[in-house]
C-alpha cells in the first residue's frame, strides 16, 4: 500500500511527530510506502508530493513546525473529491492520512463520504475539538505561556505593575486555564464565561490590596459582559473569520483607569505554538500516528484517532465535528476560588 501523509491548517508543536510514528511503524512493521503531499491539501490538489522514508524523518519528532508545509487551502475550491481521486490515482496512492485542526477534518470527512480513502488525526493547540481528551500541541503551548507567564510575574513585581498576558484562545479557553492556574493568576478570562470589568478590576484590587503585583490571563476570544462582539482590528482571515488579538490592550487602560494600578499587556501570539514540542506532545503525537496508521490497514475510514483517558482509540469524524469542547463551568469555578 502506499499511504499518502498531509499536514493541514495551523502548525502545532508534534505535527513532525505524527508523521515519523506513522512512517516509521509503517516501513519497519508493515513494510508500507509513504509519500508526503507539500502544503496541506494544496500539494494533494496540485499533485506536489515528496517521498517520506527513514531517511526523511530522522530525527523530525523534537523539530517543531512540520516537515511537509501546511496552508489553509480549502480543497472544495480546487475541484473536490475528484480532483483528489485523480491525484491519488495518478501517483499510486491508495490511502491518505489527513492532520489538523476542524477544518481539515471536515474536509476530510466530505471527501471520506464521497469515496477518498482517508483518515485523521486532530490538531489543535487550543484544544478544542470534541471525542479527545487532549490534542498533541496544547501540552507546549500551555507550558510556553506558563514561562512567559513566570517572567512577567517578576517585572511586575519588581515595578509593581499590574501585568495582562494575552493567550491563544478563539472559541475556548484551556490555553487560559491551564496556563493561568500553574502561573498562579489572579484572574482568568476566558470566551465561555464573560465578565464584567467591575468584576475584573475587584480581582486585581484585591490582589495589589495584598501586596502582590496582580496577574490577569485574557483568552484572545474573550469579551466583556458589555461588548457584542470579541475584540478584533486586523481585518478578516482566508475563511472570513475576524483576526483575533489585542484584547489585553483594550483591557489594560481599563484596568488602570479604574485602579490607579500601572497596568502592561503583553500578547504572546504565535510564540505558543512555535519550537519544541514538549515531551507530552512528542509521545502522544507518536501514539497517535501510530494508530493511525493502524486505522489504514484495517481500512477504518471516514475515523479519526482519538486519546481517550490514558488509552488511543478511533471515533467517526462525525464525532469529533459540530461542537467544540468548551470549558466547563465547574472547571472555570475551581479556578475561579484562586482568584483575586
Amino acid at each position: 500500500m502506499r499511504i499518502g501523509i498531509l499536514t493541514s491548517g495551523g502548525d502545532a508543536p508534534g505535527l513532525n511527530a505524527v508523521i515519523r510514528g506513522a512512517v516509521l511503524t509503517g516501513i519497519t512493521v508493515h513494510h508500507q510506502e509513504f509519500v508526503g503531499f507539500r502544503n496541506g491539501w494544496k500539494g494533494v490538489v496540485d499533485g506536489d508530493i515528496v517521498p517520506l522514508g527513514r531517511e526523511q524523518i530522522m530525527g523530525i519528532s523534537k523539530q517543531g513546525g512540520t516537515i511537509l508545509g501546511t496552508s489553509r487551502t480549502n480543497p472544495y475550491e480546487h475541484g473536490g473529491a475528484e480532483r483528489v481521486a485523480e491525484v491519488m490515482e495518478q501517483n499510486g496512492i491508495d490511502a491518505l492520512l489527513a492532520i489538523g485542526g476542524e477544518g481539515t477534518l471536515a474536509a476530510a470527512r466530505r471527501l471520506s463520504n464521497a469515496g477518498v480513502k482517508i483518515v485523521g488525526v486532530p490538531k489543535t493547540v487550543d484544544n478544542d475539538l470534541d471525542a479527545t481528551d487532549y490534542t498533541f500541541g496544547f501540552d507546549t503551548a500551555v507550558q510556553i505561556a506558563t514561562d512567559a507567564m513566570d517572567r512577567l510575574r517578576t517585572t511586575g513585581d519588581s515595578h509593581g505593575r499590574c501585568m495582562i498576558a494575552e493567550v491563544m484562545g478563539r472559541h475556548v479557553g484551556w490555553i487560559a486555564l491551564h496556563s493561568g492556574m500553574a502561573a498562579g493568576a489572579h484572574a482568568i478570562l476566558i470566551p465561555e464565561r464573560k465578565t464584567s470589568i467591575d468584576q475584573i478590576v475587584e480581582w486585581v484590587q484585591s490582589a495589589h490590596n495584598r501586596g502582590r503585583a496582580p496577574l490577569v490571563v485574557v483568552a484572545e476570544g474573550f469579551s466583556l459582559d458589555s461588548m457584542t462582539d470579541v475584540h478584533s482590528e486586523r481585518g478578516l482571515d482566508a475563511f472570513g473569520r475576524p483576526r483575533l488579538g489585542g484584547i489585553g490592550e483594550h483591557l489594560a487602560p481599563m484596568i488602570e483607569e479604574r485602579t490607579g494600578i500601572e497596568t502592561r499587556a503583553t500578547t504572546l501570539g504565535h510564540i505558543q505554538r512555535g519550537g519544541t514540542p514538549s515531551a507530552y506532545d512528542r509521545v502522544l503525537a507518536t501514539r497517535l500516528g501510530m494508530h493511525a496508521l493502524r486505522l489504514v490497514l484495517e481500512e477504518h475510514w471516514g475515523c479519526m484517532v482519538a486519546l481517550q483517558g490514558t488509552e488511543i482509540v478511533h471515533v467517526p469524524f462525525a464525532d469529533a465535528l459540530g461542537k467544540l469542547k468548551v470549558v466547563p463551568d465547574e472547571r472555570y469555578d475551581e479556578a475561579a476560588v484562586l482568584f483575586g
